[in-house]
């Protein structure tokens, strides 16, 4: 069963692959095992395209970066037409509750990626946050801005 999120349903194309959710992946057009973190990033990425108008072709999902010499996958960073990244989104089950972990892990990967925004998500919570890298500090905000407005 597919836990309703705090996110706006979306008609995703579902497979029963051999006993095996999956479910098509716009973004990388391919089927992907349905993990409930997966339902939540895939949810999330229709949310920044379908409400938040961001251009799917500058949406990036699980892109790989070192941290500490180790391979880490960040689920969600969207770029800005020149490339720069502009939005960083971590993406945790629904049964994962967001703490500060949560928010230490995200800064960890933005200590990598310099990225002003930072989304964390369980599909029932979302929280945003404005980052200043200069002066080592950020701010929670109540909506995550359009695309236009950034």
């Amino acid at each position: 069963m597919l836990t309703p999120l705090n996110l706006p349903p979306y008609p995703f194309k579902l497979t029963d692959d051999k006993g095996q959710l999956t479910l098509f992946d716009e973004l990388r057009k391919k089927n992907i095992v349905l993990t409930p973190e997966e339902w939540v990033r895939q949810h999330f990425v229709q949310f920044l395209i379908r409400q938040k108008q961001y251009p799917k072709s500058l949406i990036k999902l699980e892109g790989g970066l070192r941290l500490h010499g180790m391979a880490k996958r960040t689920d969600i960073v969207v770029f800005n037409p020149f490339g720069e990244k502009i939005l960083l989104v971590e993406c945790k089950a629904p049964s994962v509750a967001i703490t500060q972990a949560t928010f230490d892990q995200a800064a960890r990967y933005n200590m990598v990626h310099k990225v002003k925004l930072l989304a964390v998500t369980n599909g029932l919570q979302h929280y945003y946050c404005n980052i200043d890298h200069e002066n080592q500090t950020y701010k929670f905000v109540e909506e995550l801005p359009g695309y236009k407005e950034l």
